[in-house]
């Protein structure tokens, strides 16, 4: 008699993470697992329904991080088409949200193997929020406008101090934590960290690397927490070359990592 047959394996394949590019450079950060998926900051509904169509997939959940339209433009024709439910900050005014979230909520999508909890992180917006978790075991970061590879938001609504608090909480994530930024800001980031911090090796091989993924029009991201503790000013504002850089260029002297914070916003915001 032959031996009988090993059992398939019924395990559901490990979680897809893929940022969509929208617009001239936004991402919608897409997780995929399993015939299903989640969206993070839609702000076009087209190049999702491509996605779940391309794939064959259904969309479960729309997370979504603050209230600016090229991050929420595409909630009602994604809702409408697929029911999936939205999440969103329990402070600021979304189009549509069915479950509203403040710091310390969780989001469990077990579908997808992601289970995530928020961080309120005011600074670009008053309501931001952003995603920590876990997909499968690798620790995930869906940070929308708060952090970019060497870079951070504009100060829109809150203040230096805000951001400067925001920052330090995901800095304070584990470094292997992926980071998913919502924007492809990274070679413009680059080239002003460069001026900050020029003689960081980090920063010219994270720049090298950068400029050769561009030309092949690939994505940049996701960084790492480990990876902008190393190259990114906004995080790096304790670093004695850092505020001497940036008191260097307010031209007066600066008390604590806020100030250097504050000056190096003015900074990036000025740079071309």
């Amino acid at each position: 008699m032959p031996a009988p047959s090993a059992p398939a394996d019924s395990r559901a394949p490990d979680a897809a993470l893929l940022p969509i590019p929208a617009f001239t450079d936004n991402y919608i950060w897409a997780v995929l697992r399993d015939g299903q998926a989640a969206v993070v900051d839609p702000g076009e509904a087209g190049p999702v329904l491509r996605l779940l169509q391309e794939r064959d997939v259904a969309l479960r959940a729309i997370l979504l991080t603050h209230y600016h339209g090229d991050h929420v433009g595409g909630v009602m024709e994604l809702r409408q088409a697929t029911g999936a439910t939205v999440y969103g900050p329990a402070h600021e005014e979304l189009p549509h949200c069915d479950v509203r979230l403040v710091e310390g909520d969780g989001v469990a999508l077990p579908e997808l193997a992601l289970d995530l909890r928020v961080l309120d992180v005011p600074g670009h917006t008053a309501g931001h929020i952003a995603y920590f978790g876990h997909m499968a075991d690798a620790p995930v970061l869906f940070c929308g406008d708060t952090l970019f590879m060497a870079g951070c938001g504009r100060l829109f609504e809150g203040t230096a101090a805000q951001m400067s608090e925001s920052l330090a909480k995901l800095a304070a994530l584990s470094p292997n934590t992926q980071v998913c930024c919502a924007h492809e800001y990274t070679l413009a980031n680059l080239k002003w960290a460069l001026e900050v911090e020029p003689g960081n090796s980090d920063l010219h091989q994270v720049a090298q690397r950068a400029r050769q993924l561009r030309e092949n029009d690939l994505p940049t991201l996701p960084s790492s927490i480990g990876q902008e503790l190393r190259i990114n000013p906004f995080l790096r504002t304790r670093q004695p070359e850092i505020a001497q850089a940036a008191a260097a260029r307010a031209g007066q002297p600066l008390s604590g990592p806020v100030e250097v914070f504050a000056a190096l916003r003015r900074w990036k915001n000025e740079f071309k």
